[in-house]
């Protein structure tokens, strides 16, 4: 495959420990389904389930039928732990609380 017939693409997947990172050339036309497959990662997480995993292309959402340009960025997403709303309301809460600052105010 030469080069003008080929594009460059990396597929990611940011572990809880370290992030893989896998260069590959593949034909142009080629889609982000075939792309995480071709980086091995799917045998290497089994975890990780196309059917319900998020998928993203530089941290835009997209679909594993996705045409992919050169240099594009493929990204795996894992499922959150906590939901963020959920997160910033406790924090909001914990902070009405405290008077955030929590020391004494002097007059």
């Amino acid at each position: 495959m030469s080069t003008s017939d080929a594009i460059r693409v990396e597929v990611t997947y940011a572990h809880t420990e370290r992030q893989d990172v896998i260069p590959l050339t593949l034909p142009i036309g080629a889609t982000l389904q075939q792309a995480i497959e071709a980086s091995g990662l799917l045998a290497k997480y089994p975890e990780i389930d196309l059917a319900k995993s998020k998928l993203g292309i530089y941290s835009k959402l997209a679909r594993l039928d996705t045409a992919l340009r050169d240099l594009d960025r493929v990204e795996i997403y894992r499922p959150l732990i906590a939901d963020p709303k959920e997160v910033r309301k406790q924090r909001a809460a914990a902070g009405k609380v405290m008077k955030k600052g929590g020391g004494p105010t002097e007059e």
